[in-house]
């Protein structure tokens, strides 16, 4: 039976692969494993191993502590509330939210660093604003 870790972790690793563009298939070739094991790890089915998060965290270009984020959270959330819908995960599950990531990780690094900084700009001069 999945604890709540094994399914933020799934859910982590669901999200990130899908940042990427990336299929169950392609992850799995990439960390030497086969893509039903991904589909396991993804609806937490099978618990993900220290070294196995590492192959991972490093096929997807991110650091381990990428899966952790917002555990805590999410366990106080769920403790709480004894369910997740609605919150900010709802923004990450939209199609706009998709392809806009999607199109920020094809730019090179200058430009995405470019876009970000205009970006938290364009934030910081409407809550001026406001």
């Amino acid at each position: 039976m999945a604890t709540d870790i094994d399914l933020h972790l799934g859910r982590r690793l669901r999200r990130r692969r899908r940042l990427l563009g990336l299929t169950q298939q392609q992850l799995a070739v990439q960390v030497g494993i086969r893509f039903q094991q991904i589909q396991k790890y993804e609806c937490g089915a099978n618990r993900i191993s220290a070294a196995r998060l590492w192959q991972l965290a490093e096929a997807l270009e991110t650091p381990v502590s990428y899966f952790y984020d917002g555990v805590t959270e999410a366990l106080e959330r769920k403790d709480s509330a004894q369910a997740m819908s609605g919150g900010g995960g709802e923004m990450f599950s939209r199609k706009e939210t998709l392809d806009l990531i999607q199109a920020y990780y094809q730019l090179g690094e200058r430009p995405r660093r470019r876009l970000l900084d205009l970006a938290k700009s364009l934030h910081e001069s409407s809550e001026a604003v406001a």
